[in-house]
Formats: C-alpha cells, structure tokens, sequence
C-alpha cells in the first residue's frame, strides 16, 4: 500500500475512533500532500510523501523552540504530539553506526578529499538517508568528517 493510501486509511479509522487530536494532524499532512500536488501537477510517490512529511516535522520542531523560548508549555505538549504522529509514518531511523557506514562508503565512492567534495557525497547519500535521519545532522556529520 502506498504511504498516501495507508495515511488516508489511518485518517478514516482515527474519524471512527473520535481521537481528533490525531485526526486534525493526519488532516494536516494530507492537505500539505494534496498542496504539493496541486502546486506541481504532480501525483506524489512515497519518497515526495516523506519530503513532506520530514519537512512537516522539522517545521514543528522549529515551532517548539519559539514555544519554549516563549514561555508556551500548552503549545509545546501539542506540537510534540504531531510530531509523534508524524513520525509514524517515517521509516525506521538509521542507528549512529549505519549513518557513518553510508559516509565511509559515500566518501570512497566519490573519492571525497575535502570540504569542497561536501555535495557529491551528500548526493550519494541523501537518497539512502531520505526519511531515515535528520538531513541537518548528517549534512554536519559529513563536514565533520571532510573537514
């Protein structure tokens, strides 16, 4: 099943079930799907679904910072629960050991020397990493490791 079907399937048992909560948050991730789509003219394939879906939850964890700078624990408790949501749908995360492996073997491929290689090895290993890590932690990694 494709990930937009098994959301929409997950929307109408959380409507069956009465947790809005959880509902409002699968609503917001359909319509940011469905903008996309509409914006390109395109039908998203599961790895555009991801970008979104990576891109929703980064921008909650943005929003709890400001909350928390704020003085806003209410809004905090409610951006982390999306975040939870959201986060079902990710694929598993890469352990620490697994993302430096994909380095390693991203920097030998491309035969990365130094700083300046940064964006060959990030496109060998963004499609790997996509929806499994945090694209702003392994972008740092890998400048650690060239730099």
């Amino acid at each position: 099943m494709a990930l937009k079907e098994r959301i929409t399937e997950d929307m109408k048992t959380a409507m069956r079930a009465g947790e809005k909560e959880r509902l409002a948050t699968i609503r917001l991730a359909l319509a940011a799907i469905k903008q996309r789509e509409v914006d390109e003219r395109i039908s998203l394939d599961d790895g555009q679904v991801l970008a979104v879906l990576e891109k929703m939850i980064k921008q909650r964890r943005e929003a709890i910072a400001q909350f928390e700078s704020g003085g806003r624990p209410d809004l905090v408790a409610k951006e982390t629960a999306e975040i939870t949501v959201l986060q079902g749908y990710l694929p598993a995360q890469l352990s620490e050991a697994e993302i430096d492996a994909l380095i390693a073997k991203a920097i030998a491929a491309t035969g990365a020397a130094s700083i300046k290689d940064m964006g060959k090895v990030m496109a060998v290993v963004k499609p790997q990493a996509q929806g499994r890590a945090d694209m702003g932690a392994l972008s740092a990694r890998i400048k650690q490791k060239l730099g």
